[in-house]
């Protein structure tokens, strides 16, 4: 008698068209072809030793049991006071604000606490990756609409601009939310005064609600500021701001985030909340909340990573590589197409292997951040690394 082998009963994915990111598989490219990784968006240097002391001195004072679900106080009226202070709008400390397990955990409740099967969703291309598949899992409809690439006379890529007519002939009645990040990843882009009173005229007698991605929102460059929707008394009457301690502060290890929203908006976050997490690492909250009171390192962060993109981009000036402006974030995108090289002719994503395998360096095609392919010659690299680390990668990539 033949033995057959027990299977797993089968079951129809909840997301079938998803499998494993453009970060992991680029991440495993380079460690396994010793590349320097400039493609997934951490830093290669370390944080302030004033931070972790903060969090052991936490640990030691034993706060290592269950914090309150919504995060505990001190962190909640830090967050209160820094968006009070940066964009002149109060949220609550108690009913408006909540500690969340990093920006995507907040992205993903804010999206099943208010979208139900049926209801579209606006999102903006190239789009964060975790964007889509939270509507999807909330049962709504994904609304794609691309940013435009303005063209230089060769044809490269020279910026992007936020696509308005498409986005306004996208609102529908069933439209339930409009996802949007400023700065943007992955093009760098930044929302001005204007963009946001823009949103406000599309959205105004709607029920459309607004997620705002803002998790860079320290990372505005060149004198110019981060412009919030809480700094839009409009919007942040029907907004979920999400944002990061990761980015700011070198951690993203830590996982830490918040979203503030108002009071109603809340109330419906923490209900998916409560059984998401829960609740977040208890002696990062106290660690942070005791940084967070002094404001000199995300005031001067703009200057510490300005300075790292004016180096990475003086070094990228000595290629044929066409650099697209980045006002923001840590990222800087680039259009490969006129290389003096026959892989100047391959998809972003084949040329990103390419250049991993070969060059030694990695990087994200920007149209992994698409549904559907979408070439335009575009490729990101992360410069949140060490000047060395960055000297290294450019005099790899002046070769080409």
């Amino acid at each position: 008698m033949s033995q057959t082998q027990d299977l797993p009963p089968s079951f129809p994915s909840r997301l079938p068209n998803v499998g494993t990111t453009i970060f992991t598989v680029m991440s495993a490219l380079a460690t396994e072809h010793q590349a320097i990784n400039l493609g997934q968006g951490f830093p290669d240097f370390p944080c302030d030793r004033k931070l972790i002391e903060s969090v052991n001195e936490a640990m030691l004072a034993d706060h290592n049991q269950y914090p309150p679900m919504i995060g505990i106080p001190k962190l909640r009226q830090e967050i209160s006071q820094k968006i009070q202070k940066l964009y002149g709008h109060h949220y609550d400390a108690d009913s408006e604000i909540t500690i969340t397990a990093g920006g995507t955990q907040g992205i993903l409740t804010a999206v099943l606490a208010c979208v139900s099967p049926g209801d579209e969703v606006i999102i903006i291309e190239p789009a964060y990756d975790s964007y889509r598949p939270s509507i999807e899992l909330a049962g709504g409809i994904v609304k794609a609409v691309s940013l435009q690439a303005v063209r230089d006379e060769n044809g490269q890529v020279s910026s992007y601009e936020i696509p308005w007519d498409a986005l306004a002939s996208s609102i529908n009645f069933k439209t339930r939310l409009i996802m949007i990040n400023s700065p943007h990843n992955p093009t760098g882009m930044v929302w001005n005064v204007a963009d946001l009173d823009r949103l406000a005229l599309l959205v105004k007698d709607t029920d459309v609600l607004i997620i705002s991605d803002e998790v860079y929102e320290h990372m505005v460059y060149d004198g110019a500021q981060h412009h919030s929707v809480a700094s839009h008394p409009a919007l942040a009457t029907r907004s979920f701001l999400i944002s990061s301690f990761g980015k700011t502060y070198h951690v993203t290890g830590w996982k830490v985030g918040y979203v503030a929203a108002p009071a109603e908006l809340s109330r419906e976050f923490r209900k998916v909340h409560q059984f998401n997490v829960f609740t977040v690492n208890t002696p990062m909250q106290y660690g942070l909340a005791s940084y967070l009171s002094d404001a000199s390192h995300y005031l001067n962060l703009p200057q510490f990573y300005q300075a790292k993109r004016d180096f990475f981009r003086a070094g990228l000036e000595a290629t044929r590589f066409k650099l697209l402006p980045t006002p923001g974030t840590y990222f800087q995108c680039a259009d490969y197409s006129r290389l003096n090289i026959p892989q100047a002719k391959l998809s972003e994503a084949d040329f990103c292997q390419w250049l991993t395998k070969e060059i030694g360096v990695a990087a994200i095609p920007v149209s992994a951040f698409y549904e559907r392919p979408t070439e335009s010659g575009v490729i990101r690299f992360c410069f949140a690394k060490q000047e060395q680390t960055l000297a290294n990668a450019l005099e790899r990539l002046q070769k080409l």
